[in-house]
């Protein structure tokens, strides 16, 4: 029985979605919170467990549920669509679009190519090429979300250099692979350094007033001995939950060197583009010492390179996923933030944290970090969660008898490595789900498990080493 040509297994999954929301929407609200903040929670809330069972794509749950929380009145217009002028949304699509120069040029062929030939006999070598840049050049960038733009291209460019296509069902294997790998690497990179994401300054301001002074050099110590191991064991952990298809590639480094060879000396288009990407790069490097917005700085490099036809209106108009992205990111970076705004994730931090109370001070840590992390179902962006419940998590570990400096690394790290759990889960990501080489439900199901995979790392190596270096 169909439904719209709809399979009645999909009709009975949305069915269930609109029912999970209308039993939100028109439940009596919890005290202490006000109904425009319940409502908005119903419709994010379903505009995410929609994809979790596969009853929409990402894009139709949020649209639904903006329309809703506008028609409804729930929400003003400039604060439900504000997202479309976010800086970070912004930077996702320019930086997206600046990639495929890399592509179309041939630079990125090149590039991948001097990689398959150090690091090329294996799947697991190539994605330990990316997930290795990642670590060594993320101390330099005060915005992952930049740095995504700089591992985009190389991952992009080693998946389509192998053959790898988003639209070939055993083919897109390998692509997804590296796509997903550098979309992890961001996440834990970020927490080995103190400069490697705006969010972890921010952090580090609010633990603070916990007693905790933490400066790059402490940073670094704390976070060496958990986050080294997740990065070194990360390649390894997403092969078992996405293997890529094929073992191993012996062949690959010489032919690679051969066709280096026949590609001859850089063209053109090459070489503008290798000069805006390296502008680019300098300026996301030393944004904040110079005041630049890392969001001109793209559009600056994007303008150059359709002044010069490296790219030319007609490559942007055949990037339809880039308009799909931009649309959900934005309306889900704005809900995420009007929650956050009306008040509903601090009342579910407080509450959740208030649960605790009686437990011994090990009990309350590991609970806290667990909540805090999955908390993040909730959130699109990093800094958002950080400014709403990392204070309310610090004041009630410590309360319970947790130690402050193994909390307060802990929730920094998590701060981080939390942001791979879901697609919209930091504005970085988006630019490898752009990619097409993996479906939503397969970044939700990886993202949870590598999610666990991280925190359970931390639970078992960085608590020991935090208790022994701030003891």
């Amino acid at each position: 029985m169909n439904f719209f040509s709809v399979p009645l297994k999909v009709v009975l999954k949305r069915v269930a979605v609109f029912a999970m929301v209308l039993g939100i929407w028109f439940s009596p609200v919890p005290a202490g919170l006000t109904r425009p903040a319940w409502q908005l929670f119903a419709a994010f809330a379903g505009a995410i467990v929609s994809v979790l069972l596969g009853a929409f794509p990402l894009l139709t749950s949020a649209m639904l549920a903006v329309a809703l929380v506008v028609l409804t009145g729930t929400l003003e217009m400039t604060k439900a669509f504000a997202g479309f002028a976010n800086p970070s949304v912004l930077l996702v699509v320019i930086a997206f679009l600046v990639a495929q120069a890399v592509v179309k040029s041939g630079l990125g062929r090149r590039v991948s190519l001097l990689i398959v030939s150090a690091f090329g006999r294996s799947p697991t070598g190539l994605a330990f090429s990316v997930v290795l840049t990642d670590a060594v050049i993320a101390p330099a960038f005060p915005s992952n979300t930049a740095r995504g733009g700089v591992l985009f291209p190389v991952a992009l460019s080693l998946a389509q250099g192998a053959g790898s296509k988003p639209d070939d069902p055993e083919g897109r294997r390998l692509g997804g692979y590296l796509m997903f790998c550098g979309m992890a690497s961001l996440a834990i990179s970020s927490a080995l350094w103190l400069t490697a994401t705006s969010v972890n300054p921010i952090g580090v301001q609010v633990v603070a007033e916990y007693g905790l002074n933490v400066g790059f050099g402490g940073w670094l110590v704390a976070a060496s001995v958990p986050t080294i191991t997740a990065i070194l064991l990360l390649p390894l952990v997403a092969r078992r939950l996405f293997p890529p298809g094929v073992s191993e590639t012996p062949e690959a480094p010489k032919a690679a060197r051969a066709a280096l060879a026949a590609m001859g000396p850089m063209g053109r288009d090459e070489w503008i583009t290798a000069i805006v990407f390296a502008v680019m790069v300098t300026g996301w490097i030393f944004a904040g010492s110079l005041k630049l917005s890392v969001t001109a700085v793209a559009f600056g490099g994007l303008g150059v390179l359709l002044a010069t036809s490296v790219l030319t209106m007609e490559d942007i108009a055949k990037q339809g996923d880039t308009l799909a992205t931009f649309l959900w990111l934005a309306v889900l970076f704005a809900l995420s933030g009007q929650l956050n705004e009306l008040g509903f994730m601090g009342y579910v931090g407080e509450r959740l944290a208030s649960a605790l109370e009686g437990l011994s001070w090990q009990a309350v840590y590991v609970a806290l970090l667990l909540l805090y992390v999955l908390l993040h179902y909730l959130f699109v962006s990093q800094t958002s969660q950080v400014l709403a419940l990392l204070a309310v998590f610090m004041t009630v570990g410590v309360k319970e008898g947790v130690p402050a400096p193994l909390l307060g690394f802990a929730l920094l790290f998590a701060s981080s490595y939390f942001s791979v759990i879901t697609p919209q889960g930091g504005s970085q990501n988006v630019i490898f789900v752009a990619s097409g080489y993996l479906t939503q439900r397969e970044l939700y199901r990886m993202g949870l498990l590598t999610t666990l995979f991280f925190i359970a790392v931390f639970l078992v190596l960085g608590t020991p080493w935090l208790m022994f270096i701030t003891r």
